[in-house]
């Protein structure tokens, strides 16, 4: 093949810069990748397994998820790993006991911290009132919106900032849901996320407010999520910024089988696997990723940024 056959045009992804409007302040976007730190508040998390239950341990983990620079912090008190009844007619954590684990932690981290910028992860409208009366600035719903149906207007009338994440059907359901093909996948979840949109319009949720998290793992079958992270960017015709959380994700660690005698890599063993998705999602056109482990999330979200902000000059 001749040098000139060579296809020299690039299509860059270009993330806008803007200002994600939460309940009391205002945070830029889109020059350089925020961090999010995981504090999950729960027994049986996935990904860490219950280290961080107990509240005074899960306070001093996000503490420490901030010293090694993450922008923000979600903090959740129900798993929805795969086979849960999360969003089902009996929740496995009712909305009294995620408070009661949940809020203790919000509140001990804003006492040690009053600038942190603290997310509430849960789809009970209640918990999420109760989060933003705590001190939360965003309530991120992995249900886009979908379980609840008095959440929208709980985040209306807070002002606050919001995730609405796109979730196929319900935990219960992921293992038995019909097989998507590739070209369906970025369909099925550009279609999700536009009604939850719609929905937060109705509410009068402001669009400034809002963040789109394509929902890795969340009612996508393992290679399903490889064809959402390759078209990730299309998402963002919907017009608001992207949050990526593929860090540990299932998919990543069915991928690296061949490295674990056939068998998929435990979530422990899914770090290295995380930073090559979570660069690629960057470079795809995330503003925001989700992590487990903030330093190293941190350092590759720094090189990405660097590459996607030299793309953004070829626009």
């Amino acid at each position: 093949m001749h040098a000139e056959q060579w296809k020299t045009d690039v299509a860059p992804v270009v993330r806008w810069e803007t200002e994600w409007r939460l309940r009391t302040r205002r945070v830029k976007m889109g020059r350089r990748t925020l961090v999010m730190g995981i504090v999950n508040v729960t027994p049986d998390s996935f990904s860490d397994g219950g280290k961080f239950y107990a509240p005074e341990r899960a306070v001093a983990h996000g503490l420490e998820l901030l010293e090694q620079g993450a922008d923000l912090l979600d903090v959740g008190a129900e798993s929805t790993r795969p086979g849960s009844q999360a969003g089902g007619a009996e929740a496995l954590v009712g909305t009294e006991e995620e408070q009661a684990r949940l809020l203790p932690v919000v509140e001990g981290i804003l006492r040690e911290r009053p600038e942190a910028i603290v997310s509430i992860d849960t789809y009970k409208a209640a918990t999420a009132r109760a989060g933003l009366a705590a001190g939360a600035e965003i309530v991120n719903d992995v249900s886009g919106f979908l379980w609840d149906e008095a959440m929208p207007g709980v985040c209306a009338g807070a002002g606050c900032g919001v995730v609405l994440m796109h979730t196929r059907g319900r935990p219960e359901e992921w293992k038995t849901q019909e097989r998507l093909a590739d070209a369906e996948v970025v369909a099925t979840v550009r279609a999700g996320l536009a009604a939850s949109l719609e929905t937060a319009a109705r509410a009068g949720i402001a669009q400034e407010a809002i963040v789109l998290d394509p929902g890795y793992g969340f009612g996508k079958r393992m290679e399903e999520n490889y064809a959402l992270l390759a078209r990730q960017a299309e998402l963002l015709a919907l017009g608001r910024p992207l949050l990526a959380g593929v860090s540990r994700k299932s998919f990543l660690g069915r991928t690296l089988a061949p490295f674990h005698d056939g068998k998929d890599a435990p979530p422990a063993q899914r770090e290295t696997a995380s930073l090559a998705a979570l660069t690629a999602a960057i470079l795809h056109g995330a503003s925001i990723a989700r992590v487990h482990t903030v330093r190293t999330a941190a350092e590759a979200a720094r090189i990405a940024d660097e590459v996607a902000n030299r793309l953004s000059l070829l626009s």
